[in-house]
């Protein structure tokens, strides 16, 4: 390969996530086989795959076919077993939803519960997010949401947290102007990790009014004790969003003590809205 070449290839795409065995048990392999056809877009994946085709472009006119109509576009980075995004989706028929998981029972429980409400507004992707992303067009997304990413708790693990400034770049030109990235964590570490990556993001802005006391040093698996004997500073984060219900995961993480962090950033509504288009 050229220098020139080398200088045009792609930067490599954030993977936050382990490859695990998805067998899928007889109620969610039936609920696969039944309702993949409806919601589970196809990117032109080689089988097994989570990276799209490389001619993969999502624009307005692909979100128009595949959802039928123009509306507001929420997407789900990591939509678990899909409780979040189904019960949105089904008090807001008004608005387009696309949830992005990688694992394949996730996805099964999602179409399972989608197809009993009947859902005409929600498409689902088993992709790598960020390399979806990094084909969408700008301008396209209303709000984007995180909720309970993979805390990669040990320390030599943090640079494969999902929310990387190679992330808000990519959300910062995906969403409309003015779009909102909701994340929320359950873990502190991650709340501390959001701030570094975000509070100084200058194309986005904290809308937190809600002071809270974070440790300004990291700590990983084994050493998480140590954080509230370390210098702590006050941060800007939100009151609950109210569009997230309580999942069986939030649940257990309360049960187990836990502080959950809402943090919500604004994408700056000073960019043009004809911006519709990346840079070839």
């Amino acid at each position: 390969m050229s220098a020139e070449e080398q200088g045009k290839a792609p930067m490599r795409s954030i993977v936050s996530y382990v490859r695990r065995s998805e067998k899928l048990n007889g109620r969610l392999g039936r609920a696969w086989a039944q309702y993949s056809s409806r919601y589970l877009l196809d990117l032109g994946q080689a089988e097994g795959s989570l990276m799209v085709a490389e001619d993969l472009r999502c624009d307005a006119a692909m979100i128009r076919s595949v959802w039928g109509r123009d509306a507001p576009l929420i997407v789900e980075i990591g939509s678990g077993q899909g409780e979040n995004v189904v019960a949105s989706a089904r008090e807001h028929p008004d608005l387009n939803y696309l949830a992005l998981e990688v694992y394949q029972p996730g996805l099964a429980h999602t179409m399972l519960m989608a197809g009993k409400s009947d859902l005409d507004n929600l498409r689902l992707a088993q992709v790598n997010a960020p390399d979806f992303l990094a084909r969408m067009d700008s301008g396209l997304i209303k709000e984007v949401w995180t909720f309970f990413p993979d805390p990669w708790p040990k320390m030599k693990h943090h640079k494969r947290r999902l929310v990387q400034p190679a992330l808000a770049e990519e959300l910062a030109k995906c969403l409309v102007p003015g779009g909102i990235w909701r994340i929320a964590t359950d873990i502190e570490d991650y709340a501390l990790h959001v701030h570094e990556v975000m509070d100084g993001n200058p194309k986005f802005k904290n809308l937190g009014t809600l002071p809270v006391s974070l440790p300004t040093q990291h700590v990983g698996k084994g050493t998480a004790d140590k954080a509230k004997s370390l210098p702590h500073t006050m941060f800007m984060e939100s009151e609950r969003f109210e569009g997230r219900i309580v999942t069986n995961f939030e649940r257990k993480g309360i049960q187990a003590g836990r502080v959950i962090h809402d943090l919500t950033y604004q994408v700056s509504a000073d960019r043009p809205q004809n911006a519709h288009k990346r840079e070839a």
